[in-house]
């Protein structure tokens, strides 16, 4: 049993990554049911926060079956972060989470995601005052570094580590590689393996099947790994790791029939948090990506995304359905 706080986690945890435009309401719920052991928010902006921004407001918004569930925030200036790390926790959050790993641009050159890691003073100063503005756990999101020339995990880890941080994540990237190359996961295996470290350390970076999770887990001994990029579409692949981390054995991929059933479900908690029309709106994103690998269904697709109604989008799915068989 695996504990950050009060939050006990048992197994090999699976974490659902804090993925802006993704990881809201609807998207967690559909990865909860299919096993995600943990999930955190889309990032928030601390400046929207404290300036009562409708959008940043929006989502703070959490559900008792999303439990256990972090908050995420990020922002440069340490007494704004302290004033967010307030707001989040009225909201009632298992964790609060840092976001020291951003790698955008708008984000990072400002000084807050990534870019803190050029000042790790200030970064640790930062994290040091929200352990003590809030009484939740407070855990850390973060790269390996700037960039290759400046990686210092291991000692961003302790700084962490010092200030009360109780569990960090790290992407195998430095914030000059974006989504680039490889994720390196020989720094994310020392920092675990290192015997300065006591609290929780969860992986991230290119984790997109069961074999690897699991033989990354094995090879580089992390408490859990968090999953981001490889969840949009398919949120089966929590499940998946889960059984091959059970049984050594491959689940089959979703049917046809499972994917157009968990669409269903997730425009049905688009529209219940968002209203219609925005639910219906800001589903189009996911079409694609559900239905990625499946053949013979491109003209289904195109009709989904220019869809404007439930009525419509419910025909053309039961189309699809009735003019394939079950099976992939």
């Amino acid at each position: 049993m695996l504990q950050i706080g009060n939050c006990l986690l048992s197994g090999f945890p699976l974490l659902l990554a804090p993925m802006e435009d993704v990881s809201d309401p609807p998207f967690r719920a559909i990865c909860k049911a299919h096993g995600a052991d943990l999930m955190y928010t889309e990032f928030i902006s601390s400046e929207g926060l404290i300036r009562d921004a409708a959008k940043s407001i929006k989502k703070l918004e959490i559900y008792e079956a999303e439990r256990p569930i972090g908050i995420q925030i990020f922002g440069d200036v340490i007494e704004v972060m302290r004033t967010a790390a307030a707001i989040v926790e009225r909201a009632q959050p298992t964790l609060l989470d840092i976001n020291y790993g951003c790698p955008v641009k708008q984000v990072a050159c400002k000084g807050a995601g990534a870019g803190i890691l050029l000042d790790l003073p200030k970064m640790q100063a930062m994290a040091a005052e929200i352990v003590k503005q809030v009484s939740i756990p407070v855990t850390v999101k973060t790269r390996l570094g700037w960039d290759h020339q400046s990686i210092k995990i291991l000692e961003v880890v302790q700084r962490l580590q010092d200030v009360g941080v109780q569990a960090v994540t790290i992407h195998g990237r430095t914030k000059q590689q974006m989504y680039k190359g490889l994720a390196d996961w020989s720094y994310i295996g020392a920092v675990k393996a290192d015997p300065s470290i006591h609290i929780p350390i969860f992986g991230n970076g290119d984790i997109d099947s069961p074999t690897k999770a699991v033989a990354y887990k094995d090879k580089y001994g992390v408490d859990g790994i968090m999953i981001g990029r490889a969840s949009i579409g398919y949120p089966w692949i929590f499940r998946e790791i889960k059984h091959y981390h059970a049984t050594g054995n491959l689940l089959p991929p979703p049917t046809l029939a499972e994917r157009i059933e968990t669409v269903k479900k997730h425009l049905t908690h688009a529209i219940a948090w968002k209203g219609e029309r925005t639910g219906i709106l800001e589903m189009r994103r996911h079409y694609a990506n559900y239905f990625r690998g499946v053949t013979g269904i491109k003209q289904y697709r195109s009709n989904l995304v220019t869809a404007n109604d439930c009525k419509t989008i419910g025909d053309l799915l039961d189309e699809m359905m009735q003019k394939r068989s079950d099976g992939d």
